[in-house]
C-alpha cells in the first residue's frame, strides 16, 4: 500500500497508537492480523502457545499463555495492564478443532474444543472488563465462524478432507450468545462486543484438497473460498471509530454462503 493511502487509512481508522490484544496470534487469521494491525499504526499484543515467526516491529509483543488456563490468564493479563495500563480492544481469535467423525468423539475432544473456543474466550472478557477503566471507547471483537448459524454440507467434504465438527459448531455458536449477552453488560465500561463470522478460508501452509475447494467454490455464490485478509478487513472495521454504533452484531463474511 502507498504511504499517502495508508497514512488516509489510518486517519479514516482512528487506529494509530491504539493498543491491540489478539489471541491465537500465530494462526493462519491471528498472523495476518498482527501484520496488518501493526501497518495501521497500533501497538499489538499477541497471546498464544506458540510463538510466531519473528516479527521486527518495537510495537509488537508477545506473551506466552494457554489462552484457556483461567489462571494463567489472569496473571498474564494483570501483567499486560501493568505495562500497558489501558487497553483500546481484545480480539478473540483463539481457536482449536478436531475432524473425526462424531461417533468416535471423546471426552477430551469435547473438552478441549470447549476450552478453548468458548471457555477462553469468557476469561479474556472477564479480565479485559476487570482491568479496563471507564474513561475511553473500546472494544471487543469474537472470532466465530458459519458454522455457528449453519451446518456443514456434507456433500463437500471427501473421505479425507479435514471435516467440521458438530463440537465446533456448538463452541462458535456459545460465542455468538456471548457476543450478545456482554454486548449490554459491558457497556458500563464504554466496551462493545461484536463478532465476525468468517466463512471457509483457504489456507495456504496446509491447503485444503482440490477436490474440496472446488466442491465449496460451487456451495457458494462466489465460487472461492475466502482469503485471509477478506476477513481482516471485518475486524479492522469494528476495532475502529468508523464502528462506535455497532454492538451485539454478527457481521458475517462468508461469500454469501449462509444465503441459501
Amino acid at each position: 500500500m502507498k504511504k499517502n493511502n495508508l497514512n488516509f487509512l489510518k486517519n479514516f481508522l482512528g487506529l494509530e497508537n491504539k493498543k491491540i490484544i489478539i489471541t491465537g496470534c500465530s494462526g493462519q487469521l491471528g498472523a495476518s492480523l498482527t501484520d496488518n494491525f501493526l501497518k495501521l499504526g497500533c501497538t499489538v499484543i499477541g497471546l498464544d502457545m506458540k510463538r510466531p515467526k519473528k516479527i521486527n516491529n518495537k510495537n509488537y509483543f508477545f506473551y506466552k499463555l494457554d489462552i484457556s488456563n483461567s489462571k494463567e490468564n489472569t496473571f498474564i493479563f494483570n501483567e499486560i495492564y501493568k505495562k500497558f495500563k489501558n487497553i483500546d480492544c481484545l480480539i478473540n481469535n483463539a481457536g482449536v478443532a478436531v475432524f473425526e467423525p462424531f461417533t468416535n468423539r471423546s471426552d477430551d475432544d469435547l473438552d478441549w474444543v470447549t476450552s478453548v473456543n468458548l471457555k477462553s474466550y469468557f476469561y479474556s472478557i472477564k479480565n479485559f472488563y476487570k482491568f479496563s477503566d471507564k474513561k475511553s471507547s473500546k472494544s471487543i471483537i469474537n472470532i466465530s465462524s458459519i458454522y455457528s448459524i449453519i451446518s456443514p454440507d456434507p456433500k463437500i467434504y471427501s473421505k479425507n478432507d479435514r471435516k467440521s465438527s458438530e463440537i465446533y459448531g456448538a463452541t462458535k455458536a456459545g460465542v455468538n450468545q456471548m457476543t450478545r449477552y456482554f454486548a449490554i453488560h459491558l457497556t458500563d465500561k464504554n466496551i462493545r462486543v461484536n463478532t465476525v463470522s468468517p466463512g471457509g478460508i483457504f489456507n495456504t501452509t496446509s491447503p485444503q484438497s482440490k477436490l474440496f475447494v472446488k466442491k465449496y467454490s460451487l456451495r457458494n455464490p462466489l465460487n472461492r473460498m475466502a482469503k485471509t485478509e477478506e476477513i481482516v478487513g471485518a475486524v479492522v472495521y469494528l476495532a475502529s471509530s468508523s464502528s462506535t454504533y455497532t454492538n451485539g452484531h454478527n457481521l458475517i463474511v462468508d461469500g454469501g454462503m449462509s444465503s441459501w
